[in-house]
Order: C-alpha cells, then sequence, then structure tokens
C-alpha cells in the first residue's frame, strides 16, 4: 500500500502543477474572455473524450498485463505530454497532445485496481480513502507549487511537472511492485474493453449496478466545477495562477483530513450508504453556495464544508469494487473511470457553456455562478438516485429474509 500510495502522490502532484495555469496558456492564443472560455472548452473536452475511449482499454490491459507495466506506460505518456504542452507554439498542439494525455492518462483507475487487488473487501473503503487522501495531498502540494512558479512563467509548472513524471516513472521501474498474480489475471477482448461495453458491464454489478446513474450526475457536477474554477474565479473575483493555487491547497488539505483522518473513524460508526448519502447532501450545499459568494475569502469557508462530504467517493466505490470479482478489477475500475471520462467530456461543454453565457454579466451579479447552480441540481438527482437505490436493496433484503424466515419449520 504504501508503494501505490506515493505513485499516485507524485502523480497528482505533477497533474497539479498544471491546473492553474492551462487556462492562462491558453489564453495566449486567444482575444477575449469569450473566446478563452471556447478554447478552454475545445482543450478539455478533446482530453476527456480521449480518456472516455482510453480508460477501459487501460483497465482491461492492467487485468491481463499487470497493473505495474500499465502505471509506467502512463508515466512516460504523462511526461511526453506536459513537455509538448510547454513548448507548444500553437493551440493545436495543445488540443493534439491533450487526446494523446487523454489515452495515455488512466493511473487512476489502474491505482484503484492496484488498491483492491491487494486489499480485504471490508477494508476498501478505508484505503480507497486513503488514495482519496493522496489525490488530495497532491493537490495541496502540486497547484500551489504551479500557481507560485506560474506567476512568472506559466510554462515553468509544465516543466517541472514533466521531471516529476519522469522520477515516478523511475520509482516505478525501480521499487513498484506488481499486485496482480498471473492467476488472476484475465485475457484481453475488444469486445469487453471497449467504452460502451465497459458502462453496460458496470451496469450489470449485481449489488450495486443501480449507483451508475448517481455516479454519472455527481461526476457530472464535479467536472462542471472542476473546468469552471479557474475561469469563474477569475471573472469573479479577478484571481490569478497564485490565488487559484491557494485554493486548491485548501481543497487539498481538506481531502486528505476528510479521506485520510475522518474516514476510518467515520466508517465504525456509519455505514458506507449512509456516508455517500451525506456526501452528496454536503455537494449540493457547496455548490449553491460557491455561486453565493460576494468574496473570495468566503470561497474557503465553503471549501471547509468538504470535511463532511469527502467520505461520499471513497464509499462509492467500495461498494462497486466489491461488487467485481477478484480477476475484473481493472476492468470495472476502468469501466468508472470511463463514466468519469465521459462525464469529463460532457461537464466542461455544460459547464463552460453556461459560463460564457454569463460572462458578460458585471462581476457582483448573482447569475454568474450559474454553472454552480445547474452543478446543486445535479448532485440532488445523484442524492436522490443513491436514496432511491439504497432504499430499495434494503427493502429486497427484508424481503427475503421474510421468505426465507416464512419457509423454516416451526418449533
Amino acid at each position: 500500500m504504501p508503494f501505490i500510495l506515493v505513485t499516485v502522490l507524485i502523480d497528482m502532484i505533477s497533474i497539479g502543477l498544471m491546473v492553474p495555469v492551462l487556462p492562462h496558456i491558453i489564453g495566449t492564443f486567444t482575444h477575449s474572455n469569450d473566446e478563452q472560455t471556447s478554447a478552454f472548452l475545445m482543450v478539455t473536452a478533446a482530453f476527456g473524450l480521449a480518456n472516455f475511449v482510453g480508460s477501459p482499454i487501460i483497465g482491461a490491459l492492467s487485468d491481463h498485463y499487470g497493473r505495474r507495466p500499465v502505471l509506467l506506460l502512463g508515466f512516460m505518456g504523462l511526461a511526453l505530454s506536459f513537455f509538448v504542452t510547454a513548448l507548444a507554439t500553437a493551440f493545436w498542439m495543445i488540443v493534439a497532445v491533450r487526446l494523446f494525455s487523454g489515452v495515455m492518462q488512466s493511473n487512476m483507475s489502474v491505482a484503484n485496481a492496484y488498491v483492491a487487488d491487494i486489499t480485504a473487501p471490508e477494508q476498501r473503503a478505508r484505503r480507497f480513502g486513503l488514495l482519496g487522501a493522496m489525490f488530495g495531498a497532491g493537490f495541496i502540494l502540486g497547484p500551489v507549487i504551479g500557481g507560485l512558479l506560474g506567476d512568472s512563467n506559466p510554462r515553468l509548472p509544465l516543466f517541472v511537472a514533466g521531471v516529476l513524471a519522469l522520477i515516478n516513472l523511475l520509482y516505478g521501474l525501480l521499487v513498484l511492485p506488481e499486485s496482480l498474480p498471473p492467476e488472476r489475471r484475465r485475457s484481453f477482448a475488444w469486445e469487453r474493453a471497449n467504452p460502451i461495453a465497459s458502462l453496460r458491464g458496470l451496469s450489470a454489478l449485481k449489488g450495486a449496478g443501480g449507483l451508475v446513474w448517481s455516479i454519472g450526475l455527481s461526476a457530472l457536477a464535479q467536472f462542471m466545477l472542476y473546468s469552471t474554477w479557474v475561469l469563474y474565479t477569475k471573472f469573479k473575483f479577478g484571481w490569478g495562477p497564485k490565488q487559484v493555487g491557494w485554493s486548491l491547497l485548501a481543497v487539498g488539505v481538506v481531502s486528505v483530513i476528510s479521506q485520510g483522518v475522518l474516514l476510518k473513524p467515520l466508517l465504525k460508526r456509519f455505514s458506507t450508504r449512509s456516508l455517500a448519502l451525506v456526501g452528496l447532501a454536503v455537494a449540493i450545499l457547496s455548490d449553491v453556495l460557491f455561486g453565493l459568494m460576494t468574496q473570495g475569502w468566503m470561497m474557503y469557508a465553503v471549501i471547509s464544508l468538504g470535511l463532511l462530504g469527502g467520505a461520499a467517493q471513497a464509499s462509492i466505490q467500495s461498494i462497486i469494487s466489491n461488487s467485481a470479482s477478484a480477476s475484473n478489477q481493472g476492468e470495472t475500475m476502468g469501466a468508472v473511470s470511463s463514466l468519469s471520462s465521459l462525464m469529463a467530456v460532457l461537464g466542461p461543454i455544460f459547464g463552460l457553456e453556461l459560463l460564457r453565457w454569463v460572462a458578460h454579466l458585471p462581476s457582483d451579479a448573482v447569475m454568474i455562478g450559474l454553472p454552480f447552480f445547474v452543478s446543486a441540481v445535479l448532485h440532488f438527482f445523484a442524492w436522490y438516485g443513491a436514496w432511491r437505490f439504497f432504499a430499495s436493496e434494503g427493502q429486497a433484503s427484508h424481503s427475503l429474509k421474510a421468505k426465507n424466515q416464512s419457509h423454516q419449520p416451526p418449533r
């Protein structure tokens, strides 16, 4: 477990370095807020579309060849994408490299499968929480460093990110062990690896397939928030890379505390289903408040709500993972990642288009928070779908228990 945690940490630091500066680099090829928003939408959608197609394939390949070689391939592709983006002299080059990195960058789905390989089902929620904490720690260090470096030169963080990706590749070659023994591997098949088939397989998982709609809606809401955060805070509060970096630092700190510290005692007192519902409810409230805040410092108060809501993702991941067999964890986690990537295509389209509609409004206009209000609606339907699913599962379990008792002979 420590090996994969370090791998994910370095990976997320390198990715986090790019977050505060990429929209500003894209802005150097545009001439207005509307053009910058549309260009960022194109780049983000290109990455998400490529990741949607690539994630189930990468996950299925890891089920066949093992996690380690696939992770190493991802690190190599990630390093290349950072260096090419840093050296890009035309907008089309950024679009092309984001398509490439979208295919190659499925490390999180493979890392989730890695954790499932080495963890008993009853401990997976806790360990997925630790993985989420490393994700948060990466977003503590990455965006802050990226924001500070990018304040003087927006391309400098990308060179640093590329070096970190190469360090991760070297670490993987020398230290990271394989988690999937040969006897638990399965053959690769294109009919299972394509994204449509993988999503059908995900929805058919016994005891978890009904959560697909909730996962999808929640991911769509989150990607709408992620894709609009940098430009929204620029239009609303005049934030640059440094301020964005500090805000993402706060997000990372909250994620680490929530999933790395608080999740363990919470799991002792509450079920994964209860934590999932609470997390989605907090997300609804957070989205609304993000759209209503009038001062930049207020955003930090809303970010702190994540201490209560950070358990949802780890809880739902554990429910999905426990419903999959030992031989297709990579395919299953790849399907979850593919669903997330599909939402990563749709989220920027909806979120950035909504932001473009209101980008001309003055910074104190309430409707400039439109993308966040729509995200709140999507999170509500995700919460309602999960609540209905858990309620129906509970009723089915109760009915089965009553049926079994009625067939018992009288004493």
